[in-house]
């Protein structure tokens, strides 16, 4: 099984990010903070993404527009990913437009070990790719400035590079809650520092 989407657009921002401002220490009001306009010019796109949350690989791809030519590029780069070993490939989906075409759908026909499973409308927590997507963003763009979309796709690429480094398997549901175990016996008095 693996859940495919695309995460954007994502664009490059000029801005330099919030600055500390100190109180003048003669109680003056000093003039409200101004900030030129950022209008995007930097660059935007979108990365798609592959995720195998049973052994947590994953794999992005930046694209310049979410285009039905450019999913089937990226069907076919994560068929090469994908390997020949396995013999049936699910693809989780959203119902985008894009993943719908007469294009992918005979890609799918050239592909028979693929299988297409669109999740329902409105059911976006039902792919498991979209709090991975909030993972890589908090790995690569989180708290950080980039000038152009190549730095923002480098951010990306070697956040995914990290990420595979460190996977884990995603388990839908269930969360990891480390806490203490609890002394045994009745009405324990709490201990006084």
């Amino acid at each position: 099984m693996i859940c495919l989407d695309e995460m954007g657009p994502e664009r490059a921002k000029s801005h330099p990010g919030v600055r500390v401002v100190a109180r003048d220490t003669d109680g003056k009001r000093r003039p409200r903070a101004t900030q030129e306009i950022d209008y995007g010019r930097a660059g935007a796109g979108y990365t798609f993404g592959a995720f195998r949350p049973a052994t947590g690989d994953a794999f992005t791809a930046p694209y310049d527009g979410r285009t039905i030519a450019n999913w089937c590029t990226f069907l076919e780069a994560i068929d090469g990913w994908v390997g020949p070993d396995a013999e049936r490939v699910y693809a989780i989906l959203d119902n985008l437009s894009t993943h719908r075409a007469i294009d992918v759908l005979l890609w799918a026909l050239a592909h028979p070990r693929w299988e297409f499973v669109f999740q329902p409308t409105y059911a976006a927590y039902l792919n498991l790719i979209e709090p991975w997507w909030k993972v890589l963003r908090s790995l690569a763009l989180k708290g950080r400035r980039f000038a152009t979309r190549a730095d923002v796709d480098a951010a990306i690429a070697a956040a995914t590079v990290y990420w595979n480094a460190h996977r884990h398997p995603f388990v839908w549901g269930q969360r990891k809650r480390w806490q203490a175990a609890r002394a045994t016996g009745i009405a324990q008095l709490p201990v006084a520092a």
